[in-house]
């Protein structure tokens, strides 16, 4: 916040500037324009902020492209008992 670590408990006032680090490791900043009472939706709350972080750049692009491309498939939840058979006979137990 404001270029500093901030904890939770921190309070922010319209025109503090905020970076977030999302798990792809991409750093977002964003200036607090306004604040709320209470919980509103998304629409609303977005009016709230203002995003200044640049566009990616194409070669960041592609990059995520890949890792999109590379990554392992993701499971479909709890693995029924074939494949916790199959599991279990390929670490040997």
């Amino acid at each position: 916040m404001n270029g500093a670590r901030a904890k939770p408990h921190r309070e922010l006032r319209p025109g503090d500037r905020i970076e977030i680090t999302t798990g792809s490791a991409r750093r977002r900043s964003l200036v607090v324009r306004g604040l709320a009472e209470r919980s509103i939706p998304k629409e609303q709350a977005r009016s709230l902020y203002e995003d200044v972080t640049p566009p990616p750049s194409p070669e960041e692009l592609e990059i995520r492209r890949m890792e999109r491309f590379f990554a392992p498939a993701a499971s479909a939840g709890r693995p029924d008992r074939r494949e916790r058979r199959d599991r279990r006979r390929r670490k040997g137990w």
